[in-house]
């Protein structure tokens, strides 16, 4: 059987090799693109499924829109254009014929969307407009890495617009707070909340809110972003209404959305040696039954247990692993390498015995378990897994965590080690250009005002910030 890459010692190899090996992902012939398997399209499932009903109940409506954007749209907000330019992907030619007008490949939606809203919003009665789709887009990717960084990717998009900026602004704050409820709780990863600096923030926006993790090797991992787009593309697409007291109004934009990166996070937050570890929550398979047999006597025996295990797994992702052409060790290696929580391991012995054993996946420990205690104790387990591994990346981002005052003494650490630092910054474009040497940005400006100095210049700093290489 195969062994990865020392994940302690090639962080990056083993993320390669684990995504492939684990039947996440396989190469397209089209450079930067992947191919997303049904095992991992099964993970992006949970995802969806999740976020899609809080969208819903959170007072959202789905809705689809063209993949096609004429280029004459993209172009109507200046920053917009200039911070996608150099992503995008444009049709010239279609039909045997060269088009009048280019079209641009969705690289993200606020443009045709926003062209839909102007059409649709003629009173502060069509206030609130909340609409969210989910839907592939494509930003030309220098650097592919499947899941993190690719030139086609899957993700929901939210767009609404609203009457007054305050009405804007706490719905920025309510979708931010539903991303990191999703990741802490259902992804069991650890999250540093924050707003991104002017030259980070999404192309067109007022103000970018980004959830921000720290893997294992020290670098960020920009997970979610939510946008306070104001009244910028409100003005270019021309989206008017008449306001309470008759007057002509602009609403109020915002825009935020989760993609297939999570993917990304979750490998690397809690993958080990042995392969993915999935938290119990956002599992395909919560739990795996292994029946263990030799002979035709052993599996009557093994088979008049079946039934009663299947209800008592009722309420978990279950799947049965019947295949009798590997050995009970090649079972064991492929569902280790594939995350699954629990395992559920059962033999003619343990039938005869009423019990299973148990197999812990963040753990590896084993519990004997009498068959009338199995929907408890698999209720626990996948609790405790859950939570561990939660504690597990908490305890690691705290010790990635570090402080530093200075660029000079802090940069060459986060160049050769990684690590996130928490420093002061006097928010000055000059300053924030320096980190280019070590590699690193800003992530994110912090509520935390712990340094007084600025790390490059020295000038009073107003808040915590931040940095970190990225992927």
């Amino acid at each position: 059987m195969k062994t990865l890459p020392d994940i302690s010692k090639d962080f990056s190899q083993w993320y390669q090799e684990v995504i492939y090996d684990a039947e996440l992902v396989d190469q397209a012939p089209v450079r930067g693109c992947f191919v997303i398997r049904p095992y991992g399209w099964a993970l992006w499932e949970q995802m969806h499924d999740y976020m899609d009903q809080r969208i819903k109940v959170t007072g959202h409506q789905n809705a689809s829109f063209p993949l096609f954007i004429p280029q004459s749209f993209i172009a109507k907000e200046a920053q917009h254009i200039a911070g996608f330019a150099p992503e995008l992907a444009v049709v010239t030619h279609a039909g045997g014929k060269q088009l009048d007008e280019p079209l641009v490949i969705r690289p993200t939606s606020e443009t045709i969307i926003h062209s839909m809203f102007a059409r649709w919003i003629k009173s502060w009665r069509d206030l609130p407009l909340k609409i969210n789709q989910w839907a592939n887009v494509v930003r030309w990717e220098m650097r592919p890495r499947a899941f993190l960084r690719t030139t086609e990717f899957h993700w929901q998009e939210g767009h609404t617009a609203h009457e007054t900026l305050q009405e804007a602004q706490e719905e920025v704050q309510l979708m931010l707070n539903e991303y990191v409820l999703f990741i802490q709780e259902r992804l069991a990863i650890p999250v540093i909340v924050g707003e991104k600096s002017a030259h980070e923030r999404f192309a067109g926006a007022q103000r970018t809110y980004t959830v921000e993790g720290i893997m294992p090797d020290g670098r960020a991992l920009q997970m979610t972003t939510s946008h306070l787009l104001s009244q910028s593309f409100a003005h270019a697409f021309d989206i008017k209404f008449q306001g309470r007291d008759g007057a002509v109004a602009y609403p109020y934009l915002t825009s935020w959305g989760c993609t297939t990166r999570l993917i990304g996070a979750l490998i690397m937050t809690h993958g080990d040696q042995k392969g993915l570890v999935i938290p119990p929550a956002i599992a395909p398979i919560q739990v795996v039954v292994v029946p263990i047999y030799k002979n035709n006597d052993e599996y009557q025996v093994v088979a008049n247990e079946l039934d009663f295990i299947k209800e008592s797994l009722g309420e978990w992702r279950v799947h049965w692993d019947m295949d009798n052409q590997k050995t009970p060790g090649a079972k064991f290696y492929h569902w280790e390498l594939r995350g699954v929580p629990v395992r559920l391991e059962f033999g003619a012995r343990d039938a005869k015995a009423k019990q299973v054993v148990l197999v812990d996946r963040l753990t590896g420990a084993k519990h004997q378990v009498p068959f009338d205690q199995l929907t408890e104790r698999v209720r626990a387990l996948t609790q405790e897994i859950q939570q561990g591994l939660f504690a597990r990346a908490q305890q690691r981002v705290q010790a990635l965590m570090l402080s530093g005052d200075k660029l000079v003494d802090f940069g060459p650490k986060i160049e050769e080690q990684g690590g996130a630092y928490v420093t002061g910054w006097c928010q000055s474009p000059e300053c924030e250009q320096a980190l280019g040497k070590y590699k690193a940005t800003t992530r994110c400006l912090l509520e935390t005002h712990t340094k007084s100095t600025c790390f490059h210049c020295g000038k009073p700093s107003p808040c915590d910030v931040l940095v970190a290489k990225s992927y």
